[in-house]
């Protein structure tokens, strides 16, 4: 589901050293050291199966646990095969954030209601991330549908780069995903005064939507 942005500065932090355990070790330093964040936020993950399946999902949650991570999205795990996950992660306290898009068929999406943990991430279009010029015409529809069938927050991802785009998102959701949208900013130069100052203007215009 990536697309040209993500891929760009995926490459971009392998060839600088990122890797997950260097993450969570400088997360875990910044930690309480009871399993909480140290920077005064929930922190989620988002990452694929394949890097959980290095250490086994037990060891990995719990190394998410004592860096601070509190929710974790898998986008390439199918809702059949969460189950070791979801337990492994319930044991730690951390929510394994399920997925739902414009295509999820009615019985599916109520499944996925049930089992989600922290929030349910609505996946606004059929497509891949980045940056867009518009909000996708099913985002709201989805909003609703999630929304419909469960209480869990429900936050919109997928081409939301704008805040004219976050405004219209939070008409029917409870909040936005800005993944491409911020990695874009960095890989044009921006550092954390400028990435504060985006976030600061997405969320001026959620609070006056």
């Amino acid at each position: 589901m990536d697309g040209a942005t993500i891929q760009e500065a995926s490459d971009v932090a392998l060839a600088r050293g990122a890797s997950v355990r260097r993450t969570l070790t400088e997360l875990t330093a910044m930690s309480d050291g009871a399993g909480a964040s140290g920077l005064g936020i929930p922190l989620v993950a988002s990452t694929y199966y394949n890097l959980v399946l290095q250490d086994g999902p037990k060891q990995f949650c719990a190394a998410l646990r004592e860096a601070g991570v509190s929710g974790l999205i898998v986008p390439d795990l199918p809702l059949e095969e969460a189950g070791e996950l979801q337990a492994a992660a319930a044991a730690v306290d951390v929510d394994l954030v399920l997925l739902a898009s414009p295509a999820t068929p009615p019985a599916r999406l109520e499944e996925i209601a049930r089992r989600a943990r922290g929030f349910v991430y609505a996946v606004s279009l059929m497509g891949t991330t980045g940056e867009r010029t518009t909000l996708a015409d099913t985002a709201a529809g989805l909003a609703v549908r999630i929304k419909a069938r469960t209480d869990l927050p429900v936050l919109l991802g997928f081409g939301i780069s704008t805040p004219e785009q976050a405004r219209q998102a939070t008409t029917d959701a409870d909040g936005i995903i800005i993944g491409a949208g911020v990695m874009r900013q960095v890989l044009d130069g921006a550092g954390p005064n400028d990435i504060s100052a985006y976030l600061a203007a997405m969320r001026r215009a959620i609070d006056m939507g």
